[in-house]
């Protein structure tokens, strides 16, 4: 008997709603203004056909690292956690250490978009922390702003052992249908082998309540052809993503996308490669 593909949604988040630290969301973002827990989007994930996912943080702090990895321990489907650590830390070994041995915690983010210093990444401390992830085997989400792509050029050449993935497609600007700057450096950025992408996030950078299929389309393009089958991961950004779409939506904008591809790729960019960058 063949094993049955494993199916991973390599990007969603959880969070029990506090006004002051979530004030990220606004007023137009009312839908999701409230709590998001696992017994919330297990049932979504099995209607949807998906296995299990990736949760990756909302909030900078050790404590949100901390509450993500107990949600895991506790729901067999959260294959992996994404978590935050303070990279620029010269103590960044020793907190490290309290992880050590967790199969669950697979990397870290940043949220690197919201800095006023938009080369941030590049500061030696950020990239000295950087290099400790990489000596202890784990990963690094990139989420930026195209405006950013310039700097991740740099971050990815300049670590060429470190494996990155960008999250969100770095956000390309769908509602103005704005792509040749950001395609360009998607483009260079996808030459160094050890960078990924995820295939998330779109519908929220498009007219939230009037975008189409056809819109995100030429983006998908960019990345799929910078890429390669091997290199895309599925992410739905849930439950960010509900201010735009449902979840069935999303994850048929991208099975749509890929409809005509052979079953070998698809079952890569729904599972495979988040199982391989992840080491789910």
């Amino acid at each position: 008997m063949p094993v049955a593909m494993q199916t991973i949604d390599s990007h969603q988040h959880f969070w029990i709603y506090d006004p002051q630290r979530d004030s990220w969301i606004d007023e137009n973002m009312q839908v999701i203004r409230r709590n998001f827990l696992p017994a919330d989007l297990q049932p979504v994930l099995q209607t949807n056909g998906i296995n299990g996912c990736v949760a990756v943080q909302a909030d900078q702090s050790e404590y949100e690292t901390n509450y993500l990895l107990g949600l895991a321990a506790e729901n067999t489907f959260i294959k992996g956690v994404v978590g935050w650590a303070d990279l620029r830390s010269i103590e960044l070994e020793k907190h490290l250490e309290q992880w050590r041995g967790n199969p669950l915690l697979k990397g870290f983010r940043h949220v690197l978009q919201g800095e006023k210093d938009r080369a941030l990444m590049l500061q030696p401390a950020f990239i000295r922390g950087l290099r400790t992830l990489q000596r202890h085997s784990y990963t690094y989400d990139i989420l930026v702003f195209p405006d950013q792509l310039k700097y991740v050029e740099q971050l990815t050449g300049a670590l060429p052992d470190m494996p990155f993935v960008i999250d969100h497609l770095a956000k390309p600007y769908i509602r103005s249908g704005n792509i040749d700057g950001w395609e360009h450096f998607m483009s260079l950025i996808a030459q160094h082998s050890h960078v990924y992408c995820k295939v998330s996030g779109m519908v929220t950078e498009a007219a939230w309540n009037g975008w189409t299929y056809e819109q995100l389309v030429p983006y998908l393009d960019v990345v799929t052809e910078a890429f390669g089958t091997q290199r895309l991961m599925y992410g739905s950004d849930w439950p960010v993503c509900l201010v735009a779409a449902q979840y069935s939506e999303v994850v048929g904008v991208v099975r749509r996308y890929f409809e005509s591809f052979s079953q070998v790729e698809k079952d890569a960019i729904f599972g495979g490669n988040a199982a391989q960058f992840y080491r789910l």
